[in-house]
Formats: structure tokens, C-alpha cells, sequence
């Protein structure tokens, strides 16, 4: 009992005495600040936590940004036994007394138990190895914090087994709620005091913290601590105060971690785009941080032949003459060649045609070895025994020292690496290699010039079968579409890692699994209209984790907010999907409304429709020709009725008819629209639904035209249809659309300023 209670006192000392950083550490996601992308409303994260289900982890991100934090608030809220230790000063003896801990808990009392390692990096390969197999055994559910990329520091399979989360530097939003707090919390911070902070000074300490919250704490704890109160008791924190505080902008760089690969990285892509001003920013930032200026010069000469190449040959001797410049002068004089080297570059004509040399590479690697050809090999030794050299026509004898021969293996004549590119100096060789190839070309097939070409070959069974699967995959294109479908919408939908999505037609689940995919921090819903696609959707979403798996709402999309609101009420999402979500239904100008309350609002809804008032119609693929003009005429004015009936919802729009209902509640609304063709097998199965007597939910073709042709003149509509198409694969019209949509300022007619922008570019 006494050393209960010295360690309680212990603990009452510390969280009174401790920095003003660790007693402002939140203990609960409500009181967290920041991160919105992996702990806000229907974030993966969050549900994970809330729901005491989680599986291992590792948080990776700068300093200051909440790490360790997020471990604190899990060990707050969840059930299971929570043991912390720091990779630095733990040993494999420490990893062993947690797991004795771990294993002991679970045999008596069935409770789990989460290991949190902060800077877990530093773990080295005996440390990982003794933690492993607990890990995949399931002993300890793993929490590692580290600042750096875990994909390269820390060991593959405890990553293999861990769900990554990037936390990112803290916004001045996010510092400057982190400062409130610090000053009106009378328990932990200086709400007990009067504290008067000029907003200039809060603003230079969230400016230089640069996303660091404890860096903003600890400058403020400062101010606080050593300014004295005035004759009224007001501790006044001035500019003045705030610059001594933090005086030093905190660069997050390693030298050897991610920082330093990423920043580099930044600095080359800036070159390559021909972005001086990003360059200079890029290279001021590793220079400022203290990076050896020998290795920007080294990325410098290798940027000049892999990215400038031959476009500017003289790229590569600037650089290597600011080089040898810098090596004489030294600093702080030698950045004028830093910087003249890195303007040079991005400034350059740009060419990565030396990457041919891989392609050559890649040949030899891979296909069998081409002979040097007869008369390229050495004379001096073999010509008179073999012939080596004979035939060889030397260069530097014809006119502008070139003459067409081959220098290719045989095997390999044709082939083509270097790709001239269309800048600078390359652009002005370009046409002259090519017209060399053409020559070179000629010259080898001289000797068979007289042959015509054989184009096609036909080998029996063999062909016949390529040749039916050609069909097959002509005639059955759906999969195809579908997929370039979802790709052109992904790639539109730009959906990020934290993202909370909304399919309003899940069905197959085309769009789901790759938002899913996308989304991995954030959360997918997918609305399920009918129980046997819930059914389905569930089954395959039971292979993924708990909180992986999306959301399955099942109802009418009518339904959608009621059903929402049962699982996280008012939550909004990121982006809303659909795949002929509206089109086919009565209540369109109803459900618009719907889809604007679930739009958060800088989020994107993204529709795709095909319109079936553009549908192909089926009298174009006969020959109307062989039917009299008058029955003609009427065959066409039949089908034409079919998709003018102003009651029938599905033919009823098309793409004006439903942007304009968008525009109507306060959509901005952009529209693409475009006719597709396909290829459709008729078959007989296929005519007999056309022509049946009676169809399933909607009429058929025959019941549409029997309202305006006579029996004979159906009958011989369809004898036509059936002696002209029956076993024919026919073009097949349709008409497509992508409707995006974003949120507007207001509905009463004004720009938004996301109409703006798109005016201005």
C-alpha cells in the first residue's frame, strides 16, 4: 500500500510538473486536434478505436504531429492490457518481459494486449526478430510510432503485418486551436493565469513551429514562464517575446531518412518539370538544412544525361564546371554555382532518350544472343581462315562519312532503342537518324527485294481457334467496358487515401472495391438496392478485415439518409459515385436534393448514365429497303415512339435534361458526353425476345410496334429481322455520359469560386 501511494504521488508531481507539451496531451479523440484524414467522422481509424478492434499498427509523420498521442488515447479507451516502451532504450529483455506479460494475461484472464514501441525504427534486427512471432501470432497487437518510412526502416514482415497511417504536419488551424487550449485549460495549461498573447506574436510562433505542436508548446511554455506580470498581473507575450522563444524554424531533415529522399526527389522532379522556382526552393531547403552540397552536385551530373541528355549536350559541362567552381571557392560563395547549375537544368530543353540503353540492355538479358555479324567482326585475326571483316565498308570513304550497312544481329535488324526526342539540339538529328534506319533497312532486305511480302498466314485449326476467340472476346466486351468505365471515373474521382466515399449502386461492386482500394485511411459506403446484391457484397467483404470492409446499407436510394444515419449519423462524405444510379428513375428531381445533404462542401459527386433516349435503334441494322417505303416508314416511326414517350422515366431525359436539374438545385455541373459502339451477336435466343408475345416488366419490341403495324406487317418485319441478322455480329450504338458535380456558393445564381477558377484557366 505505501508504494501505491508514493507512485501515485509520483504520478501527481509529474502531470503538475511535466512540460507544457506532455500535460496538454489529449487523452481522448475528442479533445485530439488535427489528422482529420485518418481519425474524422467515418474514418477507418477512428471506427477502429471506438470500436476496440484494432489490429496492428505503425504511425508514421514529423515530429509533433500526434503519434504518440493517438497510442495515449488508445490505451485510454480500449479494454485491453496497454504496455509502452522506447525502441532506444529497450532491449530484447524488456520485448521478452512484455510478452511473459502478454501470455500471462491471456491464460488468466483472456485479455489481449497492445505493445506500443515509439520509435520503432531504432528496433534493431534482434529486437524485431524476438518481437515477430508474438506479432503474427497474435500475443501483442502492435503500436509502432516512427518519423521515418516504415517501408524502408522497419523489418518487411512486422510491416507486412501492420496497417500504415501517415499523420501530416499540423495546420495553422490546428496549432492555433492547440495554443487556445494551452492558454484557457486552468488544470494543465495557463488558464489559471492572465496570459494576453498579441495575435502577431501567436502567429510567429505557429509560422515557425512549421506543423510541430510540441515545437509551438514548448516556444509558448517559454514565453509564459519567462515573462514577468505587469503592476495589473497580465503576462503580456508581445512580437518580441515570441521571437526569442522560437527563433529557428524547424526543417524536419535526415540526412539518411525519408525527409532527405523525399526532398531530393522534389528537387529532380522540379528540374525535370522545368520549374526554376521550385528547384531553388527544394535545393535553398536541403542546403539550409545542412545537406553536403557535393551529393546536390552528384544528382546535378547524373539529372544532366538521364533528363537533359542530348537536347542540351552542354547541360553536363556547366554542371561539372560549377562543380569544380564550388570545390575552389567553398561556402557561403560557392551557392552562386549551386544555384547557377540547378537554373541551367531546369531551364534546359529536356530529353531521356538515354534511357535506350536499358532497353538494349533489357534485350540482351532476356532474348538469345545475337551473332556480331561477319563482316563487323575483327579482320586482323580471322579474316583470311573465316572471312571475318570482309565486306565491311568503311564510313569515312563515302559522302558525309556514312554508307548503309547492317550493324544489328540478324535476329535483331529492325529493332529500335534510341528514340530521338523533339528537343533542342536532339530535335535537329531526329529526322536524320530516322532517315538512316529507313536506309539501313532497305540495304539488309536488298538481296530479297523481288519477294512480295507474305501479309497473311493461315494455319488450319490453330487460326480457326484464334479466330474464334477473337469473336468471342468481340462479341462478349462488356467486362472490358465496364472496367475502362471505372478507370476513367477513378482517375476523374481523384479519391484520396483518407476519403470517405459514397456508391450509390453498388451492385456487382465495380466501383466499390476500387474506391476501397483507394480510400484505405478513409471509409467506403456502398448502398445495395437489392438483398441479393447485399447478400453478395457481404460475402465478399467478409474475406477483409472488420474495419476494412465497407459499409452495406441495403434499401431504396430513396432511403439513403435514414439509412446513414443508423450507422454514423451525420456524416458526410468526400465523394459520391453512381453507376446508372439516377437514369431509370421516376424521382429524379426528389433525389437531387438527397445527394446534396450527403455532400460535404468540397466534395464531388461523379455520375455515369448511359441514356437510353439515344439507345440503338434496331431498325438500322436491317436492310429497310427490302420492305415497302410506307411499312418502312412505319417501322421507323414505331421504334422512334418507343423513346418518345414523355411518361416513360427512362426515356424521358438526356443529358441537358439532367444537368439542368442539377443546376437547378444549386450544382455546379460539368458534362461529358459521347457516343460508344460495341459489338452485339444476334442470336436466335436473342430475337425471340425481341419478338415475344410478352414481356417481363417493360413490353417488348413486338408489343411496341404491334400498337402501329398491322399482324401482316409484323409478320413480315420479323422475318426480315430474323433472315438478316439471325447469326450476324452487328454495331452497336450507345450513347454515354460523366456528369460531375460540385456544390455552389449559393442557388440564387452567383459563381462559385470553383466556376471562377475554371475561368480563369
Amino acid at each position: 500500500m505505501p508504494d501505491d501511494l508514493f507512485a501515485l504521488h509520483a504520478r501527481d508531481l509529474l502531470d503538475t510538473e511535466a512540460p507544457l507539451a506532455a500535460r496538454m496531451r489529449p487523452r481522448t479523440l475528442d479533445e485530439f486536434v488535427g489528422q482529420d484524414h485518418i481519425v474524422g467522422p467515418g474514418r477507418l481509424l477512428r471506427r477502429a478505436i471506438q470500436a476496440d478492434q484494432l489490429s496492428s499498427l505503425i504511425f508514421y509523420g514529423p515530429p509533433g504531429t500526434g503519434k504518440t498521442t493517438l497510442a495515449r488515447i488508445i490505451a485510454n479507451t480500449t479494454r485491453a492490457h496497454f504496455i509502452a516502451i522506447n525502441a532506444v532504450l529497450a532491449g530484447v529483455k524488456d520485448i521478452r518481459a512484455a510478452i511473459a506479460t502478454a501470455q500471462e494475461r491471456r491464460g488468466m484472464y483472456g485479455q489481449k494486449t497492445i505493445l506500443f514501441v515509439d520509435e520503432v525504427h531504432r528496433f534493431n534486427k534482434a529486437q524485431q526478430d524476438a518481437l515477430l512471432p508474438h506479432v503474427e501470432n497474435g500475443t501483442v497487437i502492435l503500436i509502432g510510432a516512427t518519423t521515418e518510412n516504415p517501408y524502408f526502416e522497419v523489418n518487411k514482415a512486422l510491416v507486412s503485418r501492420s496497417r500504415i497511417f501517415q499523420l501530416k504536419p499540423l495546420t495553422p488551424d490546428d496549432l492555433r486551436k492547440i495554443a487556445h487550449m494551452a492558454l484557457t485549460d486552468p488544470e494543465r495549461g495557463y488558464g489559471r493565469l492572465n496570459v494576453r498573447i498579441d495575435d502577431d506574436a501567436l502567429e510567429h510562433l505557429i509560422n515557425v513551429a512549421n506543423g510541430d505542436a510540441r515545437a509551438l508548446l514548448n516556444a509558448l511554455e517559454l514565453a509564459v514562464e519567462t515573462t514577468p506580470p505587469d503592476a495589473q498581473g497580465v503576462i503580456h507575450i508581445d512580437l518580441a517575446v515570441a521571437e526569442e522563444s522560437i527563433q529557428r524554424r524547424a526543417v524536419l531533415y535526415d540526412k539518411e531518412g525519408d525527409v532527405h529522399f523525399d526532398t531530393i526527389s522534389a528537387f529532380i522532379k522540379s528540374l525535370r518539370g522545368s520549374d526554376p522556382d521550385a528547384a531553388l526552393y527544394w535545393m535553398a531547403k536541403m542546403v539550409y538544412a545542412g545537406e553536403d552540397p557535393r551529393f546536390i552536385f552528384r544528382r546535378m551530373l547524373i539529372f544532366a544525361a538521364e533528363d537533359v541528355g542530348l537536347a542540351d549536350p552542354n547541360a553536363i559541362q556547366v554542371v561539372e564546371s560549377c562543380a569544380r567552381a564550388f570545390d575552389y571557392v567553398g561556402m557561403p560563395e560557392g551557392r552562386f554555382h549551386l544555384a547557377e547549375a540547378a537554373l541551367y537544368l531546369a531551364t534546359a530543353p529536356k530529353s531521356n532518350s538515354a534511357f535506350a540503353f536499358f532497353d538494349a540492355l533489357r534485350t540482351v538479358e532476356e532474348e538469345p544472343e545475337g551473332q556480331v555479324p561477319s563482316h563487323l567482326r575483327d579482320a586482323s585475326r580471322d579474316k583470311k581462315g573465316f572471312g571475318h571483316g570482309q565486306g565491311y565498308l568503311y564510313p569515312h570513304a563515302y559522302r558525309d562519312h556514312w554508307v548503309a550497312q547492317q550493324y544489328l544481329p540478324d535476329s535483331l535488324q529492325g529493332k529500335i532503342f534510341y528514340q530521338p526526342s523533339d528537343q533542342g539540339y536532339e530535335a535537329r538529328i531526329a529526322e536524320q537518324v530516322a532517315r538512316r534506319r529507313e536506309a539501313q533497312l532497305a540495304a539488309m532486305l536488298e538481296e530479297d527485294a523481288g519477294a512480295p511480302p507474305e501479309i497473311l498466314t493461315f494455319s488450319g485449326d490453330l487460326v480457326d481457334r484464334a479466330a474464334d476467340r477473337w469473336l468471342q472476346r468481340t462479341i462478349s466486351d462488356l467486362g472490358g467496358q465496364l472496367g475502362d468505365l471505372r478507370d476513367a471515373m477513378m482517375e476523374k474521382a481523384r479519391i484520396q487515401r483518407h476519403h470517405v466515399v459514397m456508391d450509390l449502386r453498388a451492385g456487382s461492386g465495380l466501383l466499390t472495391w476500387e474506391a476501397l482500394r483507394r480510400a484505405a485511411e478513409g471509409g467506403v459506403y456502398a448502398l445495395a438496392w437489392t438483398e441479393e446484391d447485399a447478400r453478395a457484397l457481404d460475402q465478399m467483404a467478409a474475406a477483409l478485415p472488420e474495419p476494412r470492409r465497407p459499409v452495406i446499407p441495403h434499401g431504396d436510394l430513396a432511403l439513403l439518409p435514414d439509412l446513414i444515419a443508423r450507422t454514423e449519423p451525420g456524416l458526410r462524405f468526400d465523394r459520391i459515385l453512381g453507376r446508372n444510379a439516377l437514369g431509370p428513375r421516376p424521382d429524379k428531381p426528389a433525389l437531387i436534393p438527397l445527394l446534396a445533404d450527403l455532400l460535404r462542401p468540397d466534395g464531388l459527386i461523379l455520375l455515369a448514365e448511359t441514356i437510353p433516349r439515344h439507345a440503338q435503334r434496331l431498325y438500322q441494322l436491317i436492310d429497310l429497303r427490302r420492305l415497302d417505303d410506307p411499312l418502312a416508314r412505319k417501322l421507323q416511326d414505331a421504334e422512334e415512339a418507343i423513346y418518345a414517350d414523355p411518361a416513360d422515366p427512362l426515356v424521358n431525359w438526356d443529358a441537358e435534361a439532367l444537368a439542368r436539374l442539377f443546376r437547378d438545385a444549386g450544382f455546379v455541373v460539368e458534362v461529358e458526353e459521347a457516343v460508344r459502339e460495341s459489338q452485339v451477336r444476334v442470336t436466335t435466343a436473342l430475337l425471340d425476345r425481341w419478338f415475344a408475345e410478352e414481356g417481363r416488366g417493360r413490353p417488348t419490341y413486338r408489343q411496341h410496334l404491334a400498337a402501329h403495324l398491322t399482324p401482316d406487317e409484323l409478320a413480315q418485319v420479323e422475318a426480315l429481322f430474323r433472315g438478316q441478322l439471325r447469326g450476324q455480329t452487328v454495331p452497336w450504338q450507345f450513347r454515354h455520359l460523366v456528369i460531375q458535380l460540385r456544390k455552389t456558393t449559393s442557388r440564387q445564381g452567383r459563381t462559385s469560386p470553383w466556376e471562377e477558377q475554371k475561368i480563369k484557366d
